[in-house]
C-alpha cells in the first residue's frame, strides 16, 4: 500500500469495508491524478466512465468526486475492470484496464496482492474508446397525467393527446400484441 493511509481509510469507510475490488479502484484513481493531473472535482471537470459497478467505484467517488448525481460517472457496463478518465479542463483522457492477477488466488490472497502493487503494475493503459461525455443538463419537468408523478422531459411519451410517465405509457407494437 501507499503512504496514503487516510485517503485509503476515507475510502474503506464510505465503501463499508475492505475488499480487492476497492483497491482496484482506489489504484486506479491514483493512477488517473499521475497520469492526467487530477483533482477532486467538485463540478464536472473530472469525468469516470466505468465499464462495471463494482466495489471499485466507491473508491473512485470518494478519491476524484464522481457521482452519478453530479453526473460525471457514467456506467457503460461491459462487465470489464476498465474505467476511462476524463480531464475536461485539458482535454486529456485514459482508460485504465486491469491487467490479469495469477491464477488461483484466494480472495485475501487478491487483496494484499493488489495492496502491494503499484499502479502502473496493475493496469494497462490505453486510449479512450468513448468520447467525452456532454455535461449534464436539466430537464423541464411535466406531471404525468395517468399517475401525477414529476417526470423529466426526456422521459415523457405522448399518448393520446396526454403526457405520460414511462411507467405508465404502454408503447404500441403492432407484431406483438
Amino acid at each position: 500500500m501507499d503512504e496514503n493511509k487516510e485517503l485509503w481509510q476515507k475510502c474503506a469507510e464510505f465503501h463499508g469495508h475492505v475488499c480487492p475490488g476497492l483497491t482496484i479502484g482506489y489504484k486506479a484513481a491514483l493512477y488517473a491524478i499521475e497520469l492526467l493531473g487530477l483533482t477532486f472535482s467538485d463540478d464536472e471537470r473530472v469525468v469516470c466512465v466505468s465499464e462495471n459497478d463494482a466495489c471499485g467505484v466507491d473508491a473512485i467517488q470518494v478519491i476524484l468526486g464522481c457521482s452519478v448525481g453530479k453526473g460525471n460517472l457514467l456506467f457503460h457496463m461491459r462487465g470489464k475492470q476498465a474505467f476511462s478518465f476524463y480531464n475536461r479542463t485539458t482535454g486529456k483522457s485514459v482508460r485504465l484496464l486491469l491487467k490479469p492477477q495469477p491464477a488461483d488466488m484466494t480472495r485475501e490472497e487478491a487483496f494484499e496482492y493488489y495492496q502491494g502493487c503499484a499502479p502502473k503494475e496493475m493496469f494497462h493503459v490505453k486510449e479512450t474508446t468513448i468520447a467525452l461525455p456532454d455535461q449534464s443538463i436539466v430537464f423541464d419537468s411535466y406531471l404525468c397525467e395517468c399517475c401525477g408523478e414529476s417526470t423529466g422531459a426526456n422521459w415523457i411519451r405522448i399518448s393520446q393527446g396526454k403526457k405520460l410517465c414511462l411507467d405508465c405509457y404502454q408503447s404500441y407494437d403492432r407484431f406483438n400484441v
